[in-house]
């Protein structure tokens, strides 16, 4: 069956529709900045843009980079504090919103590298912050939100997010240690059977990757920056 996924993030907003047997891109994706303020008003305008873009008349799956309980936007780290509060699946007319990260979990589970895997997997998106999907057996615990986990005194994703690597212009090698840092610190919470990193930042897993050590498996997302897109759509059944 095919479902419109629309991925809303710190920097872009994508959206492509998927078909969810096969967990993937049916037509090519649109990505559109997203605005600044992002604001809950001009990012509903760009939702609309998509699904006009495609002609959308099926069912919708959205992401939204923050904590979402039945549809109700909790927390907006990297989004404009007035989204708190925001009933997001009204807003965007009905359609299922859920967590940006839980999202792309959802799909690397489905059908990516925790595909039939057991026990504790734990997958991680290095973006604009770092978004968390928890899943014991297969089953997601939702809205973990880990990239808030305090080191240092600072939420991680201030030293180990893939924009902390740019903004502190650092070198691959020398972000692989706060990403080791960070790893360390959620291994020794969870004790997980399997790692997936995703995100903007899993295309260039080659880069930092061989550079992290720790106990756990960890992976590079085979979906890569599609998976938000593609879990947006599975959850939306």
């Amino acid at each position: 069956m095919d479902v419109l996924g629309i991925d809303i993030g710190g920097s872009g907003i994508k959206g492509a529709p998927v078909d969810t047997d096969a967990g993937t891109l049916t037509q090519e994706r649109l990505r559109i900045p997203t605005p600044q303020p992002a604001k809950p008003a001009p990012v509903a305008e760009v939702v609309a843009q998509i699904v006009k873009h495609f002609s959308w008349e099926g069912p919708i799956g959205v992401t939204f980079p923050g904590v979402v309980v039945d549809g109700v936007v909790m927390t907006a780290a990297n989004v404009h504090h007035s989204w708190i509060g925001v009933d997001a699946k009204e807003l965007f007319g009905g359609v299922r919103v859920l967590n940006d990260a839980d999202a792309a979990g959802l799909a690397e589970v489905a059908f990516g590298r925790g595909r039939d895997q057991r026990g504790t997997v734990l997958m991680l998106t290095f973006g604009t912050g770092i978004g968390s999907a928890l899943f014991r057996d297969g089953v997601l615990v939702p809205n973990t939100e880990l990239g808030h986990l305090e080191l240092h005194g600072k939420d991680a994703e201030q030293r180990a997010s893939a924009l902390a690597r740019e903004e502190h212009e650092l070198s691959w090698e020398k972000w692989a240690d706060r990403v080791e840092e960070y790893l360390r610190h959620v291994e020794m919470l969870f004790s997980p059977s399997l790692i997936i990193i995703g995100g903007g930042a899993s295309k260039k897993a080659d880069k930092f990757l061989p550079h992290v050590h720790i106990d756990t498996p960890i992976v590079p997302a085979s979906l890569e920056n599609e998976a938000g897109i593609i879990g947006a759509a599975r959850a939306a059944l």
